[in-house]
């Protein structure tokens, strides 16, 4: 067996526990699983908690559970409802693959390893694609050494599972291998094409790219001039942006998503997702790398250079409203289930390294939402010292650490404040 399972489920709130070592992605499929590192198979960590329940609460707001005997009845818990962490992960928790040495001491403060004995709920919040959210379980929990849950995290393509039911045949862009395709197929899109799938059947179609031998086995062989596409998804980061601001050009002035065809005045080709509109991201190298939002920003200047009109085309992820508002679902489900408050945590701490995604839509997010949205910078990624963001954050500091210890002492302070003014009241009402 893949996957080691402890304890026996005893109603539709059941979460299996899967070794990070040797479970699979499948294995994540079978229902709602929090992934474990093997040092702490045994029993559960102080992380078990809170990964559990939320992993309960994503599948309650995406695929409604059925729930006990009693229902409405909150689940006991030791976690605070009052507030909760919202972070970012390259360049505040991962740099070029492997753990900022904060992270792990950040992680063990928010498991309830600070002086106050307080377990802080907690989600990721990444413009990271390419991978599924239970690739990137897997991955962060062997980074982190702790447990944690698919329903933990949310992806910059996380809400294009929505679009699923409204386009049939769509190009999805980026990443590697065959990995994008699959996260598609994963969210339900019926008919998955890939620039290999393309070069495949025409060589020609990007004179300075030929398909590996990997890439040709797995590209899928079809004739593209009697296939219609009817939208471009850019999940993750391009590995060839010349092939494939090559391939999306022919398909935006092409006649209704048909390779070969074209419009007359450009205006009949699919439209254009993009995952996120990162144009810089936090990596192993000293500086900053391009990334995604580059690539908009070039494929929009490109078009408008070979056509003479604009391009318009739509991004997700951070700053984007509507990723603040799928993880403010997700921990108003959470707060409902286990402490019966049908309200999301009335903080929320978002720690982030870029001002221009992370601060911003953290920011502009805070002017609608309901709750506090409070954003924090942290040094160790994109933002550098000495520069001045274009978009302020609350408060700036060296290190994740440091970010969580600062969340947890403002929130002591304000639950001192409270009780002395409720010392105050009731000790008005005694002299009356």
């Amino acid at each position: 067996m893949s996957a080691q399972t402890l304890g026996m489920p005893r109603d539709e709130r059941f979460v299996r526990r899967l070794s990070s070592k040797s479970t699979s992605t499948t294995d994540l499929n079978m229902g709602p699983t929090v992934v474990v590192p093997p040092k702490h198979l045994t029993a559960p960590s102080d992380a078990h908690e809170i990964a559990a329940a939320m992993e309960i609460a994503r599948h309650s707001i995406e695929l409604p559970i059925t729930p006990p005997s009693a229902p409405g009845t909150p689940l006991e818990t030791t976690v605070t409802g009052k507030y909760a962490f919202a972070f970012d992960i390259d360049g505040v928790l991962i740099r070029g693959g492997k753990p900022i040495p904060e992270a792990i001491e950040a992680m063990k403060v928010l498991n309830g390893q600070n002086e106050y004995g307080i377990k802080i709920p907690y989600i990721f919040v990444t413009n990271g694609g390419g991978k599924s959210e239970n690739e990137r379980c897997l991955q962060l929990s062997q980074q982190l050494q702790i447990e944690v849950s698919p329903g933990q995290f949310i992806c910059g393509h996380t809400p294009m599972r929505e679009m699923a039911e409204k386009y049939r045949t769509v190009l999805v862009i980026g990443g590697e291998g065959e990995k994008c395709r699959q996260v598609a197929e994963a969210y339900g899109f019926k008919d998955v094409v890939t620039p290999g799938d393309i070069i495949k059947d025409n060589q020609d179609t990007t004179p300075f790219r030929k398909l590996t031998e990997d890439e040709h086995n797995n590209s899928r062989l079809r004739n593209f001039a009697e296939v219609e596409i009817d939208a471009i998804f850019v999940f993750a980061d391009s590995r060839d942006w010349a092939s494939d601001q090559q391939i999306i050009l022919d398909l935006l002035m092409s006649k209704n998503g048909r390779l070969g065809t074209r419009s007359e005045n450009f205006d009949e080709g699919p439209p254009v997702f993009f995952s996120h509109n990162d144009v810089v991201w936090s990596t192993s190298h000293d500086l900053t790398r391009i990334g995604m939002g580059a690539l908009r920003v070039s494929l929009e200047a490109m078009f408008k250079a070979v056509t003479g009109t604009d391009l318009q085309t739509i991004a997700f992820g951070k700053p984007q409203i509507g990723t603040f508002e799928f993880a403010t679902r997700l921990l108003q489900q959470w707060r409902k289930e286990t402490h019966g408050i049908n309200e999301p945590p009335e903080t929320v701490y978002f720690v982030g390294d870029t001002p221009e995604s992370d601060i911003r839509g953290t920011n502009e997010f805070n002017n609608e939402a309901e709750n506090t949205w409070y954003s924090i910078l942290v040094r160790t990624g994109v933002f550098r010292e000495g520069t001045k963001p274009k978009f302020q954050p609350k408060v700036t500091v060296d290190t994740v650490l440091d970010a969580v210890l600062h969340g947890l002492e403002r929130e002591q302070k304000k639950a001192l404040k409270r009780r002395v003014l409720e010392a105050s009241i009731e000790a008005e009402t005694i002299e009356e």
